[in-house]
């Protein structure tokens, strides 16, 4: 394993580029659509079309999103560095994707797509009353992400480096996903993957265990998906489980704070309390102040401290990250 002291960068992010566009709704608006409740919907241009007419009387937000992404900017709003690989047309939500990733201080240096046809694609984030949020995804340009897209100079440089799972849903960016897993071992980089969503530990059971043993040093993943990959209802045995395929485990429960399994070994990171607002992007920022914790040398304790921090205060307010004078308010648990 490499000196993560040695490297310019912290992490080597790898994730779907998408738009995201946030909308407060009531609960009758998920039920119109037939959307189940706090999952990932994903949607062809005119089933999201169809959702987007329904807003045309709401005020929407714009963010740079896509769940790896989110993540990378709560690295670098904890003071680390990282590089970005994602794809993008050249279109204006292309555009606006580049520059907010670079303002946000994350390398994004992978191509806009030539192809004509496939836009940019696009989240639309719908948030109920109780903070609950429902995701409608046109993946759109993001699919043609592929191996020529994972730069090994690129990530020679970084310490760490992150896969979501929401690229398993297509064949280039798995593909994509599994040679920067492939260079990361070669390279002696910590393997991070977070599973993204349980609707794909039910898709893809046998290949997110492959991807654990093989690969991984690090998971991320809720307790819904910890007892839906272990299919066990005792979250206990499915920490067990989980930590013995790989080295480390974060393992977030909504208000109750993180299970970290180190090398087996069970720890109950506490959360902070605060009033939920808006849930989007929580368990992201959480992988970020993760990630930042380890790359810097601290421990994972330490660490899902701070990533728990940070969730805590996307929970409370708009939007799928924090704005960057919120983040340097913050009380600093890593130093």
């Amino acid at each position: 394993m490499s000196d993560p002291k040695s490297k310019k960068y912290d992490v080597y992010g790898v994730g779907n580029a998408l738009v995201d566009i946030l909308a407060n709704v009531p609960d009758s608006f998920v039920g119109q659509f037939g959307l189940h409740r706090g999952s990932m919907a994903l949607m062809d241009s005119k089933a999201q079309g169809q959702v987007l007419e329904h807003l045309e009387m709401k005020e929407l937000k714009l963010a740079c999103g896509g769940s790896a992404a989110n993540t990378m900017v709560a690295i670098a709003q904890s003071g680390g560095t990282g590089i970005y690989a994602g794809k993008v047309a050249r279109d204006t939500y292309g555009e606006f994707y580049i520059q907010d990733m670079q303002k946000s201080g994350i390398r994004f240096p992978v191509k806009p797509a030539s192809e004509q046809g496939l836009p940019t694609g696009t989240c639309v984030v719908l948030t109920t009353p109780d903070a609950e949020r429902t995701m409608c995804t046109h993946l759109g340009i993001s699919t043609s992400l592929d191996e020529s897209d994972i730069d090994q100079d690129q990530m020679s440089q970084c310490s760490i480096s992150y896969v979501e799972g929401y690229l398993w849903d297509a064949e280039k960016p798995r593909q994509a996903c599994q040679k920067a897993f492939r260079l990361s071992n070669e390279l002696g980089l910590r393997t991070a993957f977070t599973f993204s969503d349980a609707f794909l530990v039910d898709r893809f059971p046998d290949e997110f265990r492959e991807i654990v043993s093989k690969y991984c040093d690090i998971v991320f993943c809720n307790a819904d998906e910890a007892r839906r990959f272990c299919k066990n209802e005792s979250l206990d045995k499915c920490a067990k489980e989980l930590g013995a395929m790989a080295e480390l485990v974060f393992i977030t429960d909504s208000a109750r704070g993180c299970f970290v399994i180190e090398k087996g070994a069970q720890t109950l990171v506490e959360g902070f309390a605060v009033k939920p607002i808006d849930t989007v992007g929580a368990g992201d920022a959480f992988a970020g102040g993760v990630l930042f914790g380890l790359a810097r040398g601290h421990s994972p304790q330490a660490s899902a401290s701070w990533g728990n921090r940070l969730a805590s205060q996307v929970v409370a307010t708009v939007g799928p990250r924090l704005p960057a004078d919120h983040v340097e308010s913050l009380e600093r648990t890593l130093v």
